[in-house]
């Protein structure tokens, strides 16, 4: 039998110019194309694109494909196929035969559908036939996800939907004469003011007369502007807003301010920015003052950028989605979250100068009193009002089932004097001294947020995926940083092995040795789960040390239990038995919770990958 090898997945991708920022899916291919490959290939278009390596198994071993040419005319023959698979997104460049370890390997590379070309899907029913990826997998898209998508790829607007039996009496008068008021403001000369209250909305989109059906009435946008929260909630019973701030330091405080739906207020989106965006200046320690009207007066860019996300937010919304959009005010940051998924890729939002407005009608109305762009420049606004200040670059991140996205905005120093301080600790002021910016900001990113990845790094520096790929290998290959996880989830952390200052596992040596019986408390379990291993007593002690801040606590964060697991299985084996008596943890819980989907993220690999149920499996640290 021939030796079989493991796959180095950023070799193999780095060869064929592809970057780790999109899915990664080993799959198998002895007896020709898998049936789960049009599945993944389903979910990764519909998500954010991928690489499928056929002919390597799910734990890395490199089994190769027996015949390449029919396996590529065979899926040449069914992705083209309208009957199987509703769209081709490939073209040739996008299939390609590499050689691992003396074995062929194929290499599908799946490009992220654009809004028009969404739902790809399998079959001729797109209903049960749409997939999607998240941390769990591949899995199949409710009726209600594939509507959205069919939705998002219409010319028409979310926000032009008329409702046939709405009228001017659910219009709240005083926003929409606010409104004129701020419009006048801001644009005085504008032929649109001559018009009465209906007139108005006719030429900003929120009232419409459909030229087909000859139906006429409110539009979604002119009912979620200005109209009256009973009325809104009638016709979009999905709609929420939600403002929260919390500043207090006192825990038992959950907010510190609120602002929601509760029949105080007209609860319309214009009375909600109004009060919203006056709640997020104040306290801002940067000069500033609204005039009479609450216009900007000597505005700088951070008030611009916070005005800027909280449109952004407003317009980008899908309203019949699910959690509504939620504004949170902390004392070192900003975060605003909407339902509804991103209508452009990621690099294009980075790039700026598109504009895909879901509510085009809203964001005319936002455009009209000097609250957003058309230009697509509502990003580059964001990020160059927090480079005044030189804080961190605003961070946002995707997620799905429910479709959400969440932006960011730290008041933090881009690189902070305490973390530029632990890194010179770490590896040595000349080390440090002699880096690159870039290099410099992956690894204070690293340190601060606890972890750098291929997207966070775009974010702040603006360079190619290729680009931040050769950056963080280069960091990894001179031991500054340590690889975890594969593809789109892959991730990078400062070394374990010199984070000793103020690791997490070295942070507080006293509350390790402070109370000795807390390390060696029930040693009797633990030595039990260890009799027959070859694991020494010294390393048993070290182990033990390891697992002392997860042990001591009834509680930890996900975070904290999953980096104190991988550290555990650095360079060894370990089961879940030994697992749950070093971290005082149930062992069915443990397994479900953390190591069955660490295996699947390919975080931590498998001893005996060929049966996973077994009762004596162990797991130790991908490398």
């Amino acid at each position: 039998m021939s030796k079989k090898t493991s796959v180095n997945p950023m070799e193999l991708l780095s060869r064929l110019g592809w970057t780790e920022c999109a899915e990664l899916e080993f799959k198998a291919a002895k007896g020709g194309l898998p049936k789960s490959l049009w599945e993944t290939y389903s979910a990764m278009a519909n998500t954010i694109g991928g690489v499928i390596l056929l002919g390597v198994k799910d734990d890395g071993l490199i089994e190769g494909v027996p015949d390449a040419d029919r396996l590529k005319r065979d899926f040449w023959n069914t992705v083209n196929n309208r009957g199987k698979v509703s769209r081709n997104l490939l073209t040739d460049a996008d299939v390609s035969e590499i050689d691992g370890a003396g074995k062929t390997i194929l290499a599908i590379h799946v490009p992220e559908a654009t809004r028009y070309q969404r739902p790809v899907f399998i079959g001729q029913n797109p209903m049960g036939g749409t997939y999607r990826r998240n941390h769990e997998g591949d899995y199949v898209c409710s009726d209600s996800e594939v509507s959205r998508m069919m939705a998002d790829a219409s010319d028409q607007p979310a926000d032009s939907v008329i409702f046939e039996n709405f009228g001017m009496e659910d219009i709240d008068a005083p926003s929409l004469a606010q409104y004129r008021q701020r419009f006048a403001s801001h644009k005085p000369t504008h032929p649109w003011l001559s018009e009465d209250d209906k007139g108005l909305l006719i030429k900003l989109g929120g009232w419409r007369r459909d030229r087909v059906t000859q139906t006429e009435g409110l539009t979604m946008a002119g009912l979620l502007m200005f109209g009256r929260e009973e009325s809104i909630r009638e016709g979009v019973p999905s709609y929420h807003v939600d403002y929260r701030e919390k500043l207090s330091g006192d825990p038992a405080v959950r907010w510190s301010d609120r602002l929601t739906l509760d029949g105080t207020w007209a609860g319309n989106l214009y009375q909600f920015y109004l009060k919203t965006v006056q709640r997020l200046f104040s306290d801002l320690k940067l000069p500033f003052e609204l005039d009479t009207d609450l216009f900007r007066k000597g505005e700088t860019p951070v008030h611009e950028a916070i005005r800027e996300a909280l449109v952004n937010a407003l317009i980008h919304a899908d309203y019949r989605g699910q959690g509504g959009v939620v504004v949170e005010k902390y004392p070192d940051r900003f975060d605003f979250s909407n339902p509804g998924a991103l209508l452009v890729g990621l690099d294009q939002l980075f790039r700026g100068n598109v504009s895909e407005c879901r509510n085009k009608s809203l964001q005319t109305m936002f455009m009209l009193i000097g609250g957003a762009e058309k230009a697509g420049s509502g990003i580059d606004r964001i990020r160059k009002g927090w480079e005044s200040q030189h804080w961190r670059y605003p961070m946002v991140r995707l997620h799905m089932n429910p479709d959400r996205v969440n932006w960011r905005l730290p008041m933090v120093s881009l690189i902070p004097e305490e973390s530029l301080n632990h890194l010179q600790r770490m590896f040595g002021e000349a080390t440090v001294s002699a880096l690159e910016k870039e290099e410099v900001l992956a690894l204070v990113t690293a340190d601060t947020e606890k972890s750098v990845d291929n997207l966070r790094m775009r974010q702040i520096t603006g360079k190619h995926a290729a680009d931040i790929t050769q950056l963080l290998q280069g960091l990894v290959s001179r031991n500054l940083l340590e690889q975890e996880g594969q593809g789109r989830w892959t991730k990078y952390r400062l070394p374990r092995s010199v984070h000793n200052d103020t690791s997490s596992i070295h942070n507080d040596t006293s509350s390790i040795h402070k109370d000795p019986s807390s390390i060696h408390k029930d040693s009797s379990s633990i030595h039990k789960a260890f009799c027959r291993s070859d694991i020494t007593e010294t390393e048993l002690l070290h182990l033990q040390e390891v697992a002392a801040v997860v042990r001591g606590r009834k509680r930890t964060s996900p975070e904290e239990m999953e980096k104190t697991i991988l550290t555990l299985c650095t360079e060894r084996f370990l089961t879940r038995r030994q697992l749950s008596a070093l971290l005082n943890r149930n062992a069915a819980s443990l397994l479900s919770r953390f190591l069955t989907p660490m295996v699947r993220h390919k975080v931590l690999l498998l001893k005996y990958p060929e049966t996973p149920n077994r009762e004596d499996q162990a797991y130790t640290t991908a490398r």
